[in-house]
């Protein structure tokens, strides 16, 4: 065997399956957010808060995950941390009551949290750093694709079976991952580096009070957290009361937007850095895909029917992959020893923007309410779609008026 081959199987596919398995569970709720509402009885302000718990547990996770990654390796901290989830997601298989359910997906939460940045660390110790572009492409494609198996096929499993079966197996899928993680991928040792908590909290606190990250952060966490508070849960009923659409058309729905969003994550990234390569100012292009994402909000919030809904719903997954590119430009700004750390802060800002954008839409939603979660009114929805708009035109306005200084 190859060494290429044998990094493949024994660092890549582990680590891509992790990720993979953190999108399943991240999106998960939007296929079965109408089987949870008829079998626990849950307000839409309810399902907001169950599903959204997943965010900020993920977002509190960031900073401890990063100086863990550091100082135990990414093969023993995420093998570790599966098992948090394989638990959360037995937990929430076989909860009785609100309360069951939101500790299952917080601990859930908690346990996928690494998938991402441990991947990062595993590719950088192990590959070439001329492979890492297309390493971390691919890696976000089969995010992507633990979106699309998320979707249709979910829908089809809830045929047969119901959404505790379905996280009993999840549980069970997870808990094999861990071992594999552990047993099957080797350690490697990297150089001595200052990795204690002190020296983590001075490159945060450097971070927290550049100018420059607070002129991009807010932006990257309101785009980002409206584009996975929608597509993580409220597309779904949009599609129910809105569009009109049955389980079946929903999930079919969802799975295009999926697509859309892995299109997104596979193509952006390389075609920023090629505008950048022939002296296009990267800036001006971002604004202007947010600007197309926020009119795709803004048809949502309008409360009518979109003609040629398949294709709507996979522009919006692709525009809402756009606001990932601000991770780039940070990258580009900072020194490559913060690299790291700014995109984590930049991690727990989105994250924590995402718990209360989807909370908060679910208890706008909730003064419409018809019945016991049985469907929302159509006014709900534009006034929780309408006041997305307002915050995003906000943070467009903010970007447009920093371009220059962002491109200096």
């Amino acid at each position: 065997m190859t060494q290429a081959r044998r990094l493949f199987l024994s660092i890549f596919l582990p680590f891509a399956a992790g990720y993979f398995l953190s999108y399943v569970y991240r999106t998960v709720n939007a296929v079965i957010s109408g089987e949870l509402v008829a079998d626990m009885h849950l307000s839409a302000s309810q399902l907001g808060l169950l599903t959204s718990t997943y965010f900020i547990a993920f977002a509190f996770s960031q900073l401890p995950v990063g100086v863990l990654l550091d100082r135990f390796g990414p093969r023993r901290v995420e093998s570790l941390l599966l098992l948090v989830a394989a638990l959360g997601a037995m937990v929430f298989s076989r909860a009785d009551s609100l309360l069951a359910l939101t500790l299952g997906r917080l601990l859930i939460g908690i346990g996928v949290a690494c998938c991402l940045m441990a991947s990062f660390k595993a590719f950088a110790l192990w590959f070439r750093p001329d492979q890492l572009p297309l390493l971390n492409g691919s890696l976000m494609a089969f995010g992507a694709l633990g979106a699309l198996v998320a979707t249709k096929p979910v829908e089809w499993f809830l045929i047969f079976s119901d959404w505790r079966q379905l996280f009993a197996m999840l549980a069970a899928l997870t808990l094999a991952l861990s071992a594999v993680i552990f047993f099957v991928v080797p350690e490697q040792s990297e150089p001595p580096a200052d990795t204690g908590l002190r020296a983590q909290l001075a490159g945060l606190k450097q971070i927290f009070r550049d100018r420059f990250f607070w002129q991009l952060a807010p932006v990257a966490a309101v785009f980002s957290g409206s584009s996975l508070a929608i597509a993580t849960l409220w597309a779904a009923p949009w599609l129910r009361d809105i569009m009109g659409m049955d389980s079946g058309q929903v999930a079919t729905a969802l799975m295009v937007m999926a697509a859309g969003m892995g299109v997104g994550f596979l193509t952006l990234g390389f075609v920023l850095a090629r505008l950048i390569r022939l002296g296009i100012r990267p800036v001006p292009v971002v604004t202007v895909l947010l600007a197309l994402f926020l009119m795709a909000v803004a048809v949502m919030a309008s409360g009518r029917q979109v003609p040629g809904i398949l294709l709507f719903m996979a522009l919006f997954g692709f525009l809402g992959s756009v606001s990932s590119a601000v991770f780039a430009l940070l990258s580009r700004h900072f020194d490559q020893h913060l690299a790291g750390r700014a995109n984590t802060a930049l991690n727990l800002l989105v994250f924590l923007s995402a718990f209360i954008l989807q909370w908060g839409i679910g208890i706008i939603i909730g003064f419409w309410e018809v019945g016991a979660g049985a469907s929302y009114e159509r006014t709900g929805y534009q006034a929780a779609f309408g006041l997305l708009v307002v915050l995003q035109t906000g943070m467009l306005a903010m970007l447009a008026f920093n371009h220059r200084k962002l491109e200096d």
